[in-house]
């Protein structure tokens, strides 16, 4: 236990705490006026908000203790598990409807979106069985083909959510660890191709999914509608300048631009904080993934290569989802800015993503600086 504290990387949850924090200063800037109207006072979802923060220490410290190959021995079950949960969201009466998405599960006053566990779930089953397959790792079908037959079912699950940002996000961090765990280039080209055109495909496939894709390329033809929520975002970005109007002084966020606490608080936090707040929080997500690709280095098993890899690439290309869908770059998927957005599932399993990183983290080798301390 004293060797495993002296390996942390202290530098990376240091970030990790600030930017949640950070993010608890946010959900409370960008929700006080929705809260106040809504409640009757503007706590109401910083509150929640808090709470579940602390929800996500605790699991954030105990994840960063617990054994990680018992948790790789594990994660059979846990797919099992999240099949299931998947299933459950599906079916009428269990699954929560919200904005003509049937997303989350509801028992009594807790309600959670499985489709965040599951990212989790789905990271440490990939980077376990593929660390497992090293000896034929170059054969398609013994080595490759088995567990992409689990992540083709999770994303069809995720998909009649329907959810194609967080399907196609799993698919993406998934098709991350094929990679990294040293899979044949033609076999990733072929793999890739694949994954390409099923996500054209579904993403056609529905007019609504269609419009969703086409409508950051034509924002203004419709500024009433599909493109009512970005406009505002630009609106926010226009008039932040260097340093933003202060914290507090959001004006988009007085009714004018749509979930302003969550998918696009980003948006708030560059109208009160400037191009200096953006740059800060990108810069954060730098350090993130600049420290876990450095800690995969580190690490000599396999396993914890890939485990390192694959949380690192889950909160990183969340972020790049949610930023560039705020300015404009991307589509509107719906997915969350990690450690930051209003939303406790999200925030909690980040969390939980983080610790097994720390985790992965104190178990490098001791510098000899270390080793006289």
């Amino acid at each position: 236990m004293k060797n495993r504290l002296k390996r942390f990387d202290y530098g990376l949850i240091i970030v990790i705490m600030a930017m949640s924090i950070f993010g608890l200063v946010m959900v409370y800037s960008s929700s006080y006026t929705l809260s106040t109207l809504q409640h009757g006072h503007g706590y109401f979802f910083f509150m929640r908000q808090l709470q579940l923060f602390g929800v996500g220490l605790f699991i954030f410290v105990i994840i960063s203790f617990i054994s990680l190959k018992t948790l790789g021995k594990l994660s059979p079950m846990l797919i099992l598990l999240s099949v299931i949960l998947l299933g459950l969201v599906l079916v009428p009466g269990i699954g929560v409807v919200r904005n003509q998405a049937q997303r989350w599960l509801g028992f009594g006053p807790l309600i959670f979106q499985p489709s965040e566990i599951v990212k989790v779930f789905m990271i440490i089953y990939f980077a376990y069985i593929y660390a497992k397959k090293q000896p034929y790792i170059d054969q398609f079908k013994k080595g490759v083909l088995p567990p992409l037959m689990i992540l083709a079912v999770v994303f069809l699950l995720i998909l009649e959510q329907p959810d194609l940002g967080t399907a196609t996000h799993i698919l993406l961090i998934c098709g991350l660890i094929v990679v990294f765990s040293g899979v044949r280039f033609h076999h990733i080209f072929l793999l890739a191709t694949i994954a390409a055109s099923g996500i054209g495909f579904f993403a056609i496939s529905q007019p609504y999914r269609m419009q969703r894709l086409t409508s950051f390329l034509n924002t203004f033809d419709d500024p009433s509608g599909d493109g009512y929520q970005l406009i505002n975002s630009y609106v926010s970005i226009a008039t932040s300048g260097l340093f933003g109007n202060g914290l507090g002084n959001s004006v988009q966020k007085l009714g004018y631009l749509p979930e302003a606490q969550t998918d696009f608080i980003m948006a708030v936090v560059v109208e009160e904080l400037g191009i200096i707040g953006i740059l800060t929080v990108i810069g954060g997500y730098i350090f993130i993934l600049y420290r876990g690709i450095q800690i995969s280095k580190e690490v000599d098993a396999m396993y914890l290569k890939l485990l390192a890899l694959g949380v690192t690439f889950q909160i990183t290309l969340q972020a790049i989802f949610n930023l560039g869908a705020v300015s404009g770059m991307l589509p509107i998927t719906g997915i969350p800015l990690p450690f930051i957005s209003y939303g406790g599932t999200s925030l909690v399993f980040t969390l939980l993503s983080a610790g097994i990183l720390v985790n992965v983290s104190g178990r490098r080798p001791l510098s000899d600086a270390q080793k006289t301390s």
